[in-house]
């Protein structure tokens, strides 16, 4: 969850590596640092507590040489943050640095071993263990007499611990040298004439170079001037990242950035893939598995966070288009249930970066268990894309703030073409077919209705802010039925992660079995209801609110005037078909918690506590 690069060539390594943790700073932001070689044996060693971004500054006017380095932005896991604990961490002599993305499991284990051998840590972190593993290796000599390279003795270490780690490597003995490992933690090296840029993620590579190496599990590879060598040589691969997704233009914030994408979001997914005059969904990714779709008679959606309300909204999508029995589970519990699986059962598994590492343990077990495995992802070359059996794309493009908002938007939207996909190839009939893929045409321009209503939002929020006895409110209530429960299980999400107001998501059926006990006139409740099979239901509960001095903000479809008898405040959205409109419905939301997190000062892109791509379980 924090970010990683190194850079390896002839030209200054500050700047590259300056350029690179900021971009990186969505994955970590409590602390940073940099440990750099110079070409007369002396090293630039940078900790810092805060965020990179905030510290630029402070680096003007400094003369850091070197061509090697390595840097690190942190998201804290074990440790507190502390400039000890900040990455590069180090060995007894300060010359082996390390910066580490993932766990160790058996760190407790192997610090107290390395304890009783003399070593001192300066750090709470299981990354320092690393350090003083690679320390100890590299003082012995290997199995032919000889003293060990710095590659061996990282392969020597790795053998000893237990958990996931992107892992990069530098040593004052050979300083010319990076050595990089992975295991269930992302890795990319990007090849560019003759210099290598590494990192946890694409974005940080992409303003230097265009090919990319994608490293693989239990893989070590090792950099030096003008030369990559890996342990299975391939070619690097075009990379498919445009540099400038990371920039925010003219908004004042990634997030409401990525919201105004949303429509550009759904016409990414849908581009190329709709067949109106046959009612069909074209999907490569599930070519390869088409034959199976018929037999397919369970279905099993897993995923975390944000993504696990896009599955539960695909569940519905699924049993009453495709006919499949579907069931969804929270990647982080799914690994440890023993599930009743048959030949019969898919599992589709679901991650914005997908490198999710509960999501990718979960598909792991599948894959083991022998389930057919299909992925919906944003990232190409992730790793949940190379080992899925078969997947989607959604094809949002990079998404920087922290709270997934575009792409939980295309994620509805692959998932409504999948259950059309998976439909016609079942018994869906074409007239059903064509009646979805239409409506999924004009989606985009729906969504834009939507967001051209911003301003009245932004009113609302602000409202809600000030209002109750002038201190705001606190706690809000978000109510849904069917398509729309997931979702307001998401508008929860995205207000307390961006605001730091307690919010909860909740069936709407659910309130009377004990949830009103809180409603109160400083309680609100936002009600999704559109005009839908379960409209009247919603109804009824928005009543149960009222009848307790509630206040109702709802989101209807646009032309329900009666609505406004029962709420305070109503924000419209366009008519579509009921399976589409979590989609529509969530984009109010996304803007609602927006709004209300500026409106109270927060850091919208990098809330507290939080960090964008969950790599460790």
């Amino acid at each position: 969850m924090c970010g990683i690069i190194g850079y390896v060539g002839k030209k200054q390594a500050f700047p590259i590596l300056l350029t690179g943790l900021k971009r990186l700073e969505y994955r970590g932001y409590d602390s940073y640092g940099f440990s750099i070689f110079d070409e007369k044996g002396g090293i630039f060693l940078n900790k810092k507590v805060g965020k990179i971004s905030e510290a630029e500054k402070d680096f003007l006017g400094m003369d850091i040489q070197g061509t090697v380095g390595q840097a690190h932005t942190r998201w804290a896991t074990t440790g507190k943050v502390t400039e000890a604990n900040a990455h590069p961490h180090f060995d007894c002599a300060k010359e082996i640095f390390v910066v580490h993305n993932g766990i160790i499991e058996n760190y407790g284990e192997l610090k107290n071993k390395l304890i009783n051998e003399g070593h001192q840590f300066s750090s709470e972190t299981d990354t320092e263990v690393l350090a003083h593993l690679i320390e100890k290796f590299l003082k012995e000599k290997n199995k032919k007499g000889e003293k060990r390279k710095l590659e061996e003795a990282v392969k020597e270490a790795l053998k000893l611990v237990k958990g996931t780690y992107g892992l990069l490597v530098m040593s004052k003995s050979e300083p010319e040298k990076i050595v990089a490992a992975r295991l269930s933690s992302p890795l990319l090296i990007g090849v560019n004439n003759g210099e290598y840029i590494v990192a946890s993620d694409p974005i940080a590579i992409a303003p230097f170079a265009s090919n990319i190496v994608y490293l693989n599990d239990y893989e070590i590879a090792v950099i030096t001037p003008g030369n990559l060598s890996l342990e299975k040589e391939r070619a690097p691969e075009k990379m498919e990242y445009e540099s400038e997704e990371a920039e925010k233009g003219s908004y004042e914030h990634f997030m409401l950035k990525e919201i105004m994408e949303e429509p550009a979001a759904i016409e990414s997914a849908i581009k190329g893939r709709l067949i109106s005059q046959d009612g069909e969904v074209k999907l490569g990714g599930l070519d390869s598995i088409a034959g199976r779709i018929k037999d397919i008679q369970n279905l099993i959606l897993v995923a975390c966070g944000t993504a696990n309300y896009a599955a539960r909204t695909g569940k519905y999508m699924f049993e009453e288009y495709a006919g499949i029995s579907a069931e969804t589970d929270l990647a982080s519990e799914f690994r440890y249930r023993k599930p009743i699986l048959s030949k019969n059962t898919a599992a589709i598994f679901i991650s914005q970066s997908g490198e999710t590492a509960d999501t990718l343990a979960a598909l792991r077990e599948m894959k083991r268990k022998g389930v057919l495995t299909i992925g919906v992802t944003n990232a190409i070359g992730s790793s949940q894309s190379r080992e899925t059996d078969a997947g989607v794309y959604i094809r949002s493009g990079s998404e920087i703030a922290v709270a997934s908002t575009k792409a939980f938007i295309g994620q509805l939207t692959a998932l409504a073409l999948m259950s059309v996909y998976f439909g016609r190839k079942r018994e869906m009939a074409m007239v059903m077919g064509k009646r979805i893929v239409d409506e999924l045409s004009v989606l985009p321009d729906l969504a834009q209705k939507v967001l051209k209503n911003s301003s009245h939002i932004e009113q609302i929020a602000k409202k809600y802010v000030l209002a109750g006895e002038g201190k705001g409110f606190r706690n809000f209530w978000f109510i849904g039925r069917k398509y729309n429960y997931p979702v307001a299980m998401e508008g929860a999400l995205k207000l307390k992660e961006c605001s730091y107001l307690h919010a909860e998501g909740i069936a709407g059926g659910e309130l009377k079995h004990g949830s009103l006990a809180l409603i109160d006139e400083q309680f609100p409740t936002v009600a999704i209801c559109p005009s839908d099979s379960v409209y009247e239901k919603m109804v009824s509960n928005i009543e149960e609110v009222r009848a307790r001095k509630g206040r109702i903000l709802a989101i209807a479809t646009e032309g329900n005037e009666e609505i406004k008898k029962l709420a305070e405040d109503v924000i419209y959205i366009p008519k579509t078909l009921e399976m589409l409109t979590p989609i529509l419905a969530a984009i109010p939301l996304h803007l609602l918690a927006y709004y209300m997190a500026t409106a109270l000062g927060r850091d919208v892109d990098r809330p507290r506590n939080l960090a964008k791509s969950v790599t460790v379980e």
